[in-house]
């Protein structure tokens, strides 16, 4: 198991599900950070990796921002583009190079990121609904 999914296990209620989505988005970003470091510095990596973490970094920002609007047509915007930035860190996380040991940890963050995207996806249809 990758320091991050040992660090994840102590976060999860007995069903294996994060409680806070706040927090779980943060987590992300901060595991993407971690992870882009240990990555091999060829010119496609530094470029991948900057646009990973941006990406990464914004689905936190605009859920924040989401909970924090004045309107359901300013919160659905900005569930949306949480979405879409979760969608576009799986691109980056793709497109990386990376090394054989770190593939677990690769694939830990793929998953993730399509799992925020899901969840995203049904707050988004949930709301509309």
């Amino acid at each position: 198991m990758t320091e991050i999914q040992n660090s994840k296990q102590k976060q999860m209620n007995p069903n294996g599900k994060k409680y806070d989505l706040e927090e779980r988005t943060f987590e992300f970003a901060r595991d993407v950070r971690r992870f882009v470091k240990k990555l091999t510095k060829t010119l496609a990596n530094v470029e991948d990796g900057r646009q990973l973490i941006r990406s990464s970094g914004s689905i936190g920002a605009n859920y924040i921002e989401a909970n924090e609007s004045l309107s359901k047509k300013d919160f659905l915007m900005r569930i949306k583009i949480s979405r879409k930035e979760a969608k576009e860190s799986r691109f980056w996380l793709r497109l990386l190079d990376v090394q054989v040991e770190l593939e677990k940890e690769h694939n830990y963050l793929l998953n993730e990121s399509v799992e925020i995207t899901n969840i995203f996806g049904a707050i988004l249809r949930k709301t509309e609904g």
